[in-house]
């Protein structure tokens, strides 16, 4: 893999502006650089999404998928459905469009939707971020639920612990779960599982309290590593034994635990936010680089771009569990 160094830069032409020195995410110093960094590298595959769409047709359009699949994880017997998908201005820039993800629940599964959305598969390594918007609390109804909300990357589980079965996932746990007795995000990075009865291999870390509000995260997956990033700062780092082998779908989604629902029959809703999510393919961007190049795809004003290549034959991108 290689990071957006001054020396791996210096033969892109007119690519490279100094501006100073700085701790990138991985703790080493590299040169400040532009916000035209990233696009004058001709050979870079990028996947940027702005969502700035009116409806979920427009999206599918972009090789969006709305998950309809019924099945693990969640509540037994709930609904998947697009309909939990909706497009919204921004508070803080009404310029700006947010995508929104409602899931609700009333206690059982015929009336419990979970929400979730896939990105064509093609993805393995690179930098992948996006920025979210994440609630401890309900936005109607009772608080209380175990309720995750994500970002993450899967490639489907062809059978039972398959060890080229790759994941790795931001899961934020509002109401705690997993362990956790309260709110807490977790960084998990799969190599396979079985799910009946359920057996798992993978790593996790996880970081206890409130992440409420806005955050940018980032995830690396290069050198035989996976590292996790939350606003600039490293949250986790897992070894070669979970790096992903198969290519895998972007993915968010938006559901309750069964084990966790509170003992009540009113409908409580929850939501989640998501900005944009980026990828560039074989290349390490720290968080202040990913934050460059979406600044500078904005001010071009392009809202979608993807010049990451399908795989030959084209993968089928199944957008369930």
């Amino acid at each position: 893999m290689k990071y957006f160094s001054s020396l791996r830069l210096s033969a892109a032409i007119g690519a490279l502006i100094i501006g100073g020195c700085g701790a990138d995410d991985d703790g080493q110093t590299t040169s400040t650089l532009s916000t035209e960094v990233v696009s004058q590298t001709k050979d870079s595959k990028i996947f940027f999404d702005d969502f700035s769409y009116q409806t979920l047709e427009e999206m599918g359009k972009n090789q969006w998928k709305a998950r309809s699949e019924t099945g693990h994880p969640g509540v037994s017997g709930a609904r998947w459905s697009g309909d939990g998908i909706s497009f919204m201005a921004d508070a803080e820039n009404p310029e700006n469009t947010l995508l929104r993800m409602t899931s609700s629940t009333d206690g059982r599964g015929e009336n419990t939707q979970h929400t979730q959305f896939c990105h064509q598969r093609k993805y393995l390594a690179g930098t992948y971020a996006a920025r979210v918007f994440f609630r401890d609390e309900p936005t109607s109804g009772p608080d209380g639920d175990q309720i995750i909300e994500t970002f993450y990357t899967i490639s489907p589980l062809k059978a039972d612990m398959d060890p080229d079965y790759s994941e790795m996932d931001f899961e934020y746990l509002a109401n705690g779960g997993w362990g956790e007795p309260d709110n807490a995000l977790f960084a998990t990075s799969w190599e396979t599982f079985k799910l009946n009865p359920f057996e798992k291999d993978n790593e996790y870390s996880t970081k206890p309290g409130s992440f409420a509000g806005w955050h940018t995260l980032v995830l690396h997956a290069a050198d035989n590593r996976i590292r996790y990033f939350v606003d600039g700062e490293q949250f986790a780092e897992h070894s070669e034994h979970v790096y992903p082998e198969e290519p895998m779908s972007i993915n968010f989604n938006l559901w309750f635990t069964q084990e966790g629902l509170i003992d009540s029959s009113e409908l409580r809703t929850y939501q989640q936010e998501v900005d944009w999510v980026y990828h560039i393919a074989d290349e390490v961007l720290s968080t202040e680089q990913v934050e460059q190049e979406v600044r500078r795809l904005r001010n071009e004003q392009i809202a979608f771009t993807d010049t990451v290549p399908d795989w030959t034959p084209k993968l089928e991108s199944p957008c369930g569990l």
